[in-house]
């Protein structure tokens, strides 16, 4: 595993896009399976603190990152500023009841995952979020600043990714095991999906999730996984530079403008393309005002519709509609 930094803005992330949908997608999934069982899969207070190595650190860290933004302390016990800043950690894990998960590595026992992370010296403190890996802060640093940025790595979190935590139980029994869940109807159509996107198949995801949504039209995953297959389609023969150069040129020229709002979604600039779609719907009437609109719900799909972007837009999409 290469660590990476998250993507926020200004490249086409093909990767990134695709996390965040499959993350999201994963999230959703499973709180429909625990509404669906009344199972709420709670861990106690110390279950949100950790000790990971190199064997587990897939199972630990990487598949877990798909469920709640993943902490990593590095540290040893030699280490006099990691033996302040360690309690301080698992404090504020406990303290932000499942909103992140804490997970400590010893270098000295973790010399692989040391390297992998590029660890210059100790502490230091990385997060992975949906399987990706990105540098938080290095040294003891205060309180506040800590507080700071994990408040700032829940809301990337959720908004992006659609991890909203863990729920934390102080009364479960530390020995309980989240009971196994059961295969649903359309697992097999939703991993075959899953595996074609992982393959840059998009039209193979494509056919997939609308083999799903034939016969359960609501189907959460299926819906974003959907839209997020189609966007990914659509921008893997794009040239950016023209794209843009286009949209710039002519801003009344809507098949350029619905080109560049895909790259800016799959950039991370979300308001930018929601802006950018809602401005011609605005401007123009008749079958150009309609081919933004419904590229613009579309985009909503990817995005998802809890998320406050989302919210906005549709608002100010019903003021120019209405």
């Amino acid at each position: 595993m290469q660590p990476r930094n998250m993507s926020m803005s200004g490249v086409v992330d093909l990767a990134a896009v695709k996390a965040a949908g499959e993350a999201k997608a994963k999230a959703e999934q499973a709180r429909a399976q625990a509404a669906r069982t009344g199972d709420a899969g709670a861990v106690t207070p110390a279950a949100l603190v950790i000790d990971v190595d190199e064997a587990g650190f897939e199972r630990d860290v990487l598949q877990r990152s798909a469920e709640v933004p993943v902490v990593i302390d590095f540290w040893a016990e030699w280490c006099e500023p990691c033996k302040q800043l360690g309690p301080l950690l698992e404090r504020l894990a406990v303290e932000y009841n499942g909103r992140f998960l804490l997970a400590k590595v010893d270098v000295d026992a973790n010399q692989m995952l040391m390297q992998q992370f590029g660890i210059q010296g100790i502490p230091a403190v990385f997060a992975v979020v949906a399987g990706q890996a990105l540098p938080l802060f290095q040294g003891a640093a205060p309180e506040a600043q800590i507080r700071e940025t994990l408040d700032q790595l829940i809301q990337v979190g959720e908004e992006r990714f659609g991890l909203t935590g863990i729920a934390v139980d102080p009364n479960a029994s530390p020995d309980a095991v989240p009971a196994e869940v059961p295969a649903g109807p359309y697992d097999a159509l939703l991993e075959a999906a899953a595996s074609a996107l992982d393959a840059n198949d998009f039209g193979g995801a494509v056919q997939a999730y609308k083999n799903v949504l034939t016969d359960d039209p609501a189907n959460p995953e299926a819906k974003l996984g959907l839209a997020q297959a189609e966007l990914l389609a659509r921008v893997q023969t794009m040239d950016p530079n023209a794209v843009r150069k286009d949209a710039a040129d002519d801003p009344g020229d809507v098949t350029a403008q619905v080109a560049a709002a895909d790259l800016d979604l799959v950039g991370g600039h979300v308001e930018d393309a929601f802006g950018r779609l809602v401005e011609v719907v605005r401007r123009n009437t008749g079958d150009d005002r309609n081919t933004a609109r419904l590229r613009l719900l579309e985009l909503f799909e990817v995005i998802g519709p809890d998320d406050p972007r989302v919210t906005a837009a549709r608002t100010a999409l019903a003021r120019v509609l209405f």
